[in-house]
């Protein structure tokens, strides 16, 4: 069987993609992030579903982006709530931290030569988005050419990287459906950018806003909403 790193933030779209490497056959090594995001609670969700999944192991990494600020996300700024769905796509929100998927990838990247693999896996999509322009096609595809250049594995022929976006043109909707399939349980994953105590969703971010109508486009009751609702804030 062959390894391959999984960036796990314990969300909806990484836990789905954590299941879909297991389900092609590859031994998952899964990758986290402490980043000084304010939404740390979601590293709770990445032990839950990498314990539950029976990774090879979990790596939790300390980077301190709150340095650097320029987020919603890493900086004393207000999250956005409420946002029409519609134009979710159209400019780049407060909530995008800079480069985060470059330096995410990039660890990873480190991670898979020292365990001689060649497949990485980043759960970004293009579809049901926020505007981020780090989860784009041409993004992933330019980060796996720079990879190929930038490991001596690689340049001495004992690698070939190659970075695995399966969800990248699929509609939330159409994760969940594949994640149900594969057995994920979402009840363990964390979405929120703002939540409060517990874990519970404030429900008006635009993460919140997506699971909800990717849940809802599938025709399923999110159990997360079960487990921790969000009416006691």
């Amino acid at each position: 069987m062959t390894n391959a790193v999984v960036l796990l933030s314990g969300g909806l779209d990484s836990t789905t993609t954590l299941a879909i490497a297991r389900a092609e056959g590859f031994v998952p090594y899964a990758l986290s992030f402490r980043y000084g995001q304010r939404h740390a609670i979601e590293l709770d969700a990445a032990v839950r579903v990498a314990k539950s999944m029976g990774v090879a192991e979990h790596v939790i990494a300390d980077i301190d982006l709150r340095r650097f600020g320029g987020s919603a996300l890493t900086a004393d700024l207000a999250v956005p709530k409420g946002r029409d769905l519609a134009g979710m796509g159209e400019g780049i929100p407060i909530t995008y931290v800079p480069a985060r998927n470059t330096v995410f990838l990039s660890f990873a990247l480190a991670w898979a030569e020292v365990l001689g693999a060649s497949d990485l896996f980043i759960g970004v999509n293009a579809l049901d988005y926020s505007g981020y322009p780090d989860c784009r096609p041409e993004y992933i595809a330019a980060f796996e050419r720079m990879a190929n250049l930038a490991t001596a594995a690689a340049v001495e022929g004992r690698q070939r990287i190659r970075i695995h976006a399966p969800l990248i043109e699929l509609t939330k909707a159409a994760i969940i459906r594949k994640g149900v399939e594969l057995g994920v349980d979402y009840a363990l994953t964390s979405s929120c950018y703002d939540p409060g105590e517990a874990g519970r969703p404030c429900g008006e971010c635009d993460s919140c806003l997506l699971r909800a109508k990717g849940f809802a486009e599938a025709g399923l009751a999110d159990p997360l909403v079960r487990r921790v609702p969000n009416d006691d804030r």
